[in-house]
């Protein structure tokens, strides 16, 4: 995720400034196995030095020359999960982008009046994957993924890193956390510098 010091550094103690401590609401159960079920993936752009957005939002830093894997990705995927922020980003890129997808949106806003074909996800999250039939993709925000990360949802993070050094934006994550184990399953270059790395959550 960027970091080349772990929270107890002087690193932490700076970005810890400019950060708010979060409660969030639990979403799952106690007693959950992932015991072949569909997993939860993140799959996103990172710039080399751990910045999935630019100062300023900037996302056109990330390549789109060629598939880079996403056609195969998609297929395994029947759902898409989102905060309302990476909705309403998905929905001004191209309101038709995804729409054989089911599009879940995470939201603590009540009253959020849902535009295009996103519908409000109001539920227990291990029992939907427990009943769902394929893969579903975790779009973002950074965090909804905190709170995911929380709970031990998320199973799988495919991270392009991205030759680029970026110097400021968002990070892939937003708050501290527990080191999380993963374990890396495959890794694939491309010509164009950018580096594919698929890692299995071990919590």
């Amino acid at each position: 995720d960027g970091y080349i010091e772990g929270p107890g550094m002087l690193s932490s103690l700076l970005r810890s400034q400019n950060k708010k401590k979060i409660n969030r609401p639990s979403l799952t159960n106690k007693h959950y196995s992932r015991m072949n079920l569909p997993k939860i993936k993140v799959n996103l752009c990172m710039s080399a030095d751990g910045y999935i957005e630019g100062p300023n939002g900037e996302i056109d830093w990330c390549l789109a020359d060629q598939d880079y894997g996403m056609t195969p990705f998609l297929q395994d995927i029947d759902t898409i999960f989102l905060g309302r922020k990476s909705y309403e980003q998905l929905l001004e890129m191209s309101p038709t982008m995804f729409v054989d997808k089911q599009k879940l949106v995470f939201t603590r806003n009540k009253q959020y009046q849902i535009k295009g074909d996103g519908q409000i996800f109001d539920g227990n999250v291990q029992e939907f994957v427990q009943n769902n039939r394929k893969d579903i993709w975790f779009f973002g925000g950074a965090d909804l993924m905190a709170s995911f990360l929380a709970d031990k949802l998320i199973d799988e993070m495919h991270i392009s890193i991205v030759p680029v050094l970026l110097g400021g934006g968002k990070r892939l994550l937003l708050m501290d956390s527990q080191p999380i184990k993963m374990e890396l399953v495959s890794t694939k270059p491309y010509d164009t510098g950018l580096v594919q790395l698929i890692y299995a959550l071990k919590y």
